[in-house]
């Protein structure tokens, strides 16, 4: 059976790369972007190093800043009108996850108005038309949606986070400045690089894993295990480090698939708000270690990856526990909570583990797992 791999037409690396934006805008005879960036990175000034560059080159924008950090079908229905009230012809994409999510089911609406009630963008939707052009610029180092053809809304009224799959929505173009996440939060830092780590992980262990995308993850592992605690310090090093890790673990995970840690993690995000990084690593080594039997060798190479020493020596179920613990001391490292008692409810197990079970990252775990399962794994967690 053929395999498919999607990535971006172009992108740029480094410190400095937002400046390659006018020119790409002007190539591309783009005549006014609107600019998406959630409210807080305006109001620090973030969104501003792109939106100077674009008033230095007289490029005309509208900004748009309706955007939840777990952001919702009104926040993109709300970002359509806004689009076609601006006269824009490309979508600037400036943030984490949230803008990039938000910018992507706008920019699919607008081309494809049949999904205008964004519920029906759930899962692989028949989409016919490429959207909008998007210029994707990340300031946190972990969701990597700027260069995979997921995104993720949240249905508020029902309390579930829609995961949406559409080849169409990958932008044109990313630009990969670790400049831009400089200004993040040492919390927030954390939480996405952890982030950016269970792609890797995950996307090197899923059902759909083959070699190219081996190739991303097992690599992707390697720079963000050498960097995340550089970069919670704020070190250039640790910064330039998760920049490229994190966009190399989107390389692949985006076409391949991710497993039941986005599972669990999404109904946190949908019910308790939760940071979608913050449940990922929480939940990450437990099913790391549930999983463990379904993975044959290749936590013996997680292993490896994470630096830990004489692997090859060790047993399977050595080699296996000794992935687990490393992610483990990764986490507890820079600052991420063991367990999640503050953050979920008992009485909510039952929602959240079929919620989990309907997950569209669900059939891609490794090991075939049951509603039960699912929650006996929270429980492990409380």
């Amino acid at each position: 059976m053929a395999k498919r791999f999607v990535l971006n037409e172009t992108s740029y690396h480094g410190k400095g790369a937002v400046k390659e934006i006018p020119g790409e805008i002007a190539r591309r005879g783009f005549t006014k972007c609107f600019v998406c960036s959630d409210p807080d990175l305006v109001r620090f000034g973030v969104s501003k190093k792109v939106t100077d560059l674009l008033d230095e080159a007289a490029i005309p924008y509208a900004l748009y800043s309706d955007i939840k950090a777990n952001p919702t079908i009104q926040n993109v229905q709300n970002g359509v009108a806004a689009f076609k009230a601006a006269g824009a012809d490309c979508i600037i994409a400036i943030g984490g996850g949230s803008s990039m999510d938000t910018a992507k089911a706008i920019g699919i609406i607008i081309e494809n108005p049949e999904f205008s009630d964004v519920v029906s963008l759930e899962g692989v939707a028949p989409t016919k038309k490429k959207c909008v052009p998007i210029i994707a610029v990340p300031t946190t180092a972990g969701t990597a949606a700027e260069v995979t053809i997921n995104y993720v809304i949240t249905d508020a009224e029902k309390n579930r986070k829609m995961v949406c799959v559409d080849v169409n929505d990958i932008p044109v173009l990313a630009v990969v400045d670790p400049d831009m996440m400089s200004t993040m939060p040492r919390g927030l830092t954390a939480a996405t690089g952890m982030d950016a780590l269970t792609h890797a992980i995950e996307g090197y262990i899923t059902a759909g894993a083959w070699e190219l995308s081996d190739m991303f993850h097992i690599k992707a592992i390697e720079i963000i295990a050498k960097s995340l605690r550089g970069a919670v310090e704020n070190t250039d090093e640790g910064r330039e480090g998760m920049a490229l890790g994190q966009y190399i673990a989107g390389m692949g995970f985006s076409n391949v698939g991710l497993g039941i840690v986005h599972s669990m993690a999404h109904p946190l995000g949908a019910l308790y708000d939760t940071p979608h990084g913050i449940a990922n690593a929480i939940i990450l080594p437990t099913v790391m270690a549930y999983n463990a039997p379904a993975t044959g060798e290749k936590y013996r190479d997680i292993a490896k990856a994470m630096g830990v020493a004489g692997v090859d020596a060790m047993t399977l179920d050595e080699a296996r526990a000794a992935a687990v613990a490393a992610v483990k001391k990764l986490a507890e490292d820079v600052g991420i909570p063991a367990d999640l008692k503050e953050i979920v409810k008992e009485e909510d197990l039952d929602f959240l583990s079929q919620s989990a079970f309907d997950d569209a990252c669900r059939p891609g775990n490794p090991r075939a797992t049951s509603v039960e399962e699912i929650k006996a794994l929270y429980k492990a967690l409380l």
